[in-house]
């Protein structure tokens, strides 16, 4: 799994994503379970995610709402399959409005990009 932590700061709002290789619905939440292990993720406001497993699209925002299929969109224009991609949030207290979709598609374009995968 790769990690870019510390990314996006927003109004008190700090965005990390994360990612790695998964074929089934089990391996993307294995891959989350993983992530979650460290405190720190584990207590983030929202872990949202998604994936194109096998061909079928699977998401989850998280309570993030509209950030998995986002997350989706990009992954399915980036022709990427069987591998997930988690963007973690942790609540600054303000509200970020539309930002908070700019801030998803910025962290997920920075995965494709240092990862190569894009």
């Amino acid at each position: 799994m790769r990690v870019f932590d510390k990314i996006i700061s927003d109004r008190g709002s700090r965005y990390a994503v994360s990612g790695g290789p998964a074929a089934t619905r089990a391996e993307a939440q294995a891959l989350l379970a993983e992530l979650k292990r460290s405190k720190r993720f584990a207590k983030a406001t929202h872990n949202s995610w998604a994936a194109i497993l096998s061909g079928e699209a699977v998401k989850d925002d998280d309570g993030e709402a509209g950030a998995g299929a986002l997350i989706l969109q990009m992954l399915e224009r980036a022709e990427l399959r069987d591998h997930v991609v988690i963007v973690t949030r942790w609540f600054g207290g303000k509200q970020l409005g539309g930002d908070r979709f700019r801030h998803v598609a910025d962290a997920v374009r920075l995965y494709l990009r240092e990862t190569g995968l894009g």
